[in-house]
C-alpha cells in the first residue's frame, strides 16, 4: 500500500497539535515541558487511517521560532503538507517561514486549514480564507483546498479527512529501490530491547536482521525490530515513520542529526556543490564566506557558504555555491537544504545539493560553473559521465556510483552504464566489482603510458625496457591498480609494446648496445668464474662512463647472460650453473653446509660467499637454519 508523511506547518498556538488529536485520537505533545507550556517543542508523531484503508504518517512540527530547527528536521521528510492557520489570528511569522521553509525543501503538495473556527465568527473567517487564498498566489499551494475546522466542535473534521484522501491519493511515493536512509530525529532506549531510533525513511527499505550504519560515527549495528505506525512489521520502506530497535548500540553512540543506512553505501562529507535561493524575505545581502546554520535532513551544522560567481547574493537572487561544513553530514544530490541565520533565528535561504564530493573551488571558474549547471540541468547519462570523469584513473565502483547520483534504482543505473559503454564513453575494468572509467582517462592514461617509455629509451638506450612495477611507478598513484593490466594487455595487442623477460618495451625501439662492448664485458665476467670483478673495476678497464656500463650489465642480464647478486656482483650465468651443481652434489653428500665449508668449496673469500649463498636461498634452492644450509624440501 502506498506511503505518505504528511506534515503541519504554521505559527504557534494556531491548532496543529490540537487537529492531530481531533484527526487522531493521539496528543502527539509528549514532553512534560509540553504540557505544562502548552506548546509544541519537539517532533511529534501520530498516523491517521483514511477511508479507503490508506494510512498516512503525520509529523506535528513545532510553531515557535526559537524551535523551527526542528520544524526543518520534521519537514524534510514530508510529502505533503497541511498548512495551519488560526481563524482568530490570520497569518503570523512563522506561517510565512515555515511556508517558505517548505517551499525551499520542495514539498510539492499540500492543503490549507483554517483552525479554531469556533473563536470566530463568519466574517473573520471569510477574511482570513480570503487572505490565505491571496498568501499561497504563485506558490505549491495555489489553488489547494482550504479547509475550516474546529478541533474542539469537530466541524470541518469530516471534510478535511476527505481532502486528505484525495491528496495522498494523488500525491506520488518515495521510491523504495534507491539507496536506504533513514535521518534520525529521535533517540531512546526501551528497556529490555535497547536503543531505537526514528525517523521518515526517505528511500530505499530495510529488513529485520539487516546490517546497518550510523553516519557520519561509522558505528555498525543489526536490525533487531521495526515498528511502523507502531504496528510490528518485518520491513520498512520509502514514505513511513519507522522505528529501528538496533542490537549492538548504546544510546551514546547515536544522535539526532545522523543517518541510518546500509554498510559501505554512503560517505559522509564536509564539504557540498549546490545551487541557493537567498530568500526575497531576507533583510540583507548574504556576503561571501558568510558562515550560517545549514540544515539537511534532521542534521543542523554551520557552514561557510562560497559564493561561486558573485560578491554577494541578494534577496530573490540565485546562486551555485560551495559549502564548506564544521561538521560532517551525509547528503545526495537532489537532496534539499536550508540556511538559517546564526546571530538571529530567521530561516535565509535554501537550495539544492549538485555535488557531494566535490574538490575545493577556486571563485568564478566558467568550467566549475558550467559543469553544476550541467550537474543540474543534464541528463542522466551525462551526470553519471560527468562523476566519472571526475574520478580520474581510479574510477568508480557501482556502490561508489549510487553514493553519488542520488535516489536512483540499481536497475536504472546500470542500463545507464550499459549504455555509456555501448557508445565507448566509458570502460568497465575487471569483471567482478568492476570500476568505471572515462574512455578520455584511459586514452590519456595510455598516451602517459607510452611517453614514459619513449623518456626511459631515450635516457636508457640499451636497456630491454622497463619492469611492471617500474612503469607503474611512473603513472599515477591513484590508478585502479586493474586498469594497469588491461591497458597492457591491450597495447600488447595493438602491438605498441613488446613483454619481454618481464620488461616493457616500445615495440618499434631497438636497443642500440656495442656489441664489441657487450662481448668484452662477457668474456671477462666469464674467465674471472666466481671471483667477478667489481663494477667500479670494470669502468677502468672499459673506458665507460657509470651509466653506460650499467646498462650494457642490465642488457646482459635481460639476455640472460649475466646474474646480478647484492651488492652490485655480476656473475657469468654458466659459472652459476656449474656452482649449483656441486653445491647439491655437496649437500647431498654432507647433509648440510656452513659458510666456511662453502668458503673451501669455491676457493672463494667472504665478499663473494654471503652473496653467492644468499642468491641460493632467494631462488629457493637452500634455506638457511641457524648457519648452516640445506636443500629446501630435504
Amino acid at each position: 500500500m502506498k506511503q505518505i508523511v504528511l506534515g503541519t506547518a504554521g505559527h504557534i498556538d494556531h491548532g496543529k497539535t490540537a487537529l492531530i488529536k481531533a484527526l487522531t485520537g493521539i496528543d502527539t505533545d509528549r514532553l512534560k515541558e509540553e504540557k505544562e507550556r502548552g506548546i509544541t517543542i519537539e517532533l511529534g508523531f501520530a498516523s491517521l487511517k483514511l477511508p479507503s484503508g490508506l494510512r498516512l504518517g503525520i509529523v506535528d512540527v513545532p510553531g515557535h521560532e526559537k524551535f523551527v530547527k526542528h520544524m526543518v528536521a520534521g519537514a524534510w521528510g514530508i510529502d505533503m503538507v497541511a498548512l495551519i492557520v488560526a481563524a482568530d489570528e490570520g497569518i503570523m511569522p512563522q506561517t510565512r517561514e515555515h511556508m517558505d521553509i517548505c517551499r525551499l525543501l520542495n514539498v510539492r503538495r499540500g492543503l490549507v486549514v483554517i483552525t479554531k473556527i469556533d473563536l470566530a465568527d463568519d466574517e473573520l473567517i471569510q477574511l482570513v480564507e480570503e487572505e490565505m487564498r491571496e498568501f499561497i498566489v504563485g506558490t505549491f499551494l495555489e489553488g489547494s483546498p482550504i479547509i475550516r475546522v474546529s478541533s474542539l466542535t469537530g466541524d470541518g473534521i469530516p471534510e478535511l479527512l476527505e481532502a486528505l484522501e484525495k491528496l495522498a491519493l494523488e500525491t506520488e511515493e518515495r521510491s523504495a529501490d534507491g539507496l536506504f536512509r533513514l535521518p534520525v530525529d529521535r533517540v531512546f532506549v526501551m528497556k529490555g530491547f535497547g536503543a531505537v531510533v526514528t525517523g521518515t525513511v526517505v528511500s530505499g527499505r530495510v529488513h529485520v536482521g539487516s546490517p546497518v550504519q550510523i553516519l557520519p560515527s561509522g558505528h555498525e549495528a543489526r536490525v533487531r525490530g521495526i515498528q511502523v505506525h507502531n504496528q510490528t512489521v518485518e520491513e520498512a520502506r520509502a514514505g513511513q515513520r519507522t522505528a529501528l530497535n538496533l542490537q549492538g548500540l548504546e544510546k551514546t553512540m547515536i544522535r539526532r542529526g545522523e543517518v541510518v543506512c546500509n554498510p559501505g553505501t554512503l560517505e559522509a562529507t564536509v564539504v557540498l556543490d549546490g545551487e541557493l535561493e537567498h530568500l526575497k524575505s531576507s533583510p540583507r545581502p548574504l556576503k561571501n564566506r558568510v558562515q550560517q546554520r545549514f540544515h539537511i535532513g534532521t542534521s543542523l551544522v554551520a557552514a561557510r557558504i562560497i559564493l561561486l560567481d558573485r560578491e554577494d547574493l541578494k534577496p530573490g537572487e540565485k546562486s551555485m555555491v560551495q559549502l564548506r561544513l564544521e561538521a560532517p553530514v551525509v547528503a545526495l544530490p537532489q537532496d534539499r537544504f536550508v540556511i538559517r541565520g546564526s546571530s538571529f533565528l530567521q530561516t535565509l535561504a535554501g537550495g539544492v545539493v549538485l555535488n557531494n564530493h566535490p574538490s575545493r573551488h577556486k571563485r568564478f571558474n566558467p568550467q566549475v560553473l558550467d559543469e553544476l549547471t550541467h550537474l543540474r540541468d543534464g541528463t542522466i547519462e551525462e551526470v553519471v559521465t560527468y562523476h566519472i570523469r571526475e574520478s580520474s584513473y581510479g574510477g568508480l565502483s557501482f556502490p561508489e556510483m549510487r553514493g553519488r547520483i542520488g535516489n536512483m534504482s540499481s536497475d536504472q543505473l546500470r542500463e545507464t552504464l550499459d549504455r555509456l559503454i555501448r557508445r565507448e564513453e566509458i570502460i568497465a575494468v575487471g569483471s567482478e566489482g568492476p570500476r568505471y572509467i572515462h574512455r578520455n582517462r584511459y586514452s590519456s592514461l595510455k598516451e602517459e603510458t607510452l611517453q614514459c617509455l619513449r623518456d626511459f629509451h631515450a635516457k636508457s638506450p640499451i636497456a630491454l625496457g622497463l619492469s611492471k612495477e617500474e612503469l607503474k611507478t611512473k603513472l599515477p598513484k591513484a590508478m585502479e591498480p586493474r586498469l594497469f593490466q588491461v591497458l597492457l594487455q591491450e597495447m600488447i595487442q595493438a602491438n605498441q609494446v613488446i613483454l619481454e623477460r618481464e620488461k616493457i618495451r616500445l615495440s618499434d625501439h631497438r636497443i642500440s648496445a656495442r656489441e664489441d662492448v657487450l662481448e668484452g664485458i662477457e668474456q671477462t665476467i666469464k674467465e674471472a668464474r666466481l671471483a667477478p670483478p667489481t663494477v667500479k673495476e670494470m669502468l677502468d678497464r672499459f673506458s665507460m662512463d657509470l651509466k653506460d656500463l650499467k646498462n650494457h650489465l642490465e642488457l646482459l642480464v635481460n639476455r640472460g647472460t649475466l646474474i646480478r647478486l647484492k651488492g652490485d656482483l655480476y656473475f657469468h650465468s654458466g659459472a652459476i650453473r656449474e656452482l649449483k651443481d656441486v653445491l647439491v652434489e655437496f649437500i647431498r653428500a654432507e647433509g648440510e653446509i656452513n659458510t666456511s665449508q662453502f668458503k673451501d668449496l669455491t676457493r672463494v673469500s667472504r665478499k663473494f660467499a654471503i652473496p653467492l649463498l644468499e642468491y641460493f636461498d632467494g631462488v629457493k634452492l637452500t634455506i638457511r637454519v641457524g648457519d648452516k644450509r640445506i636443500l629446501r624440501g630435504e
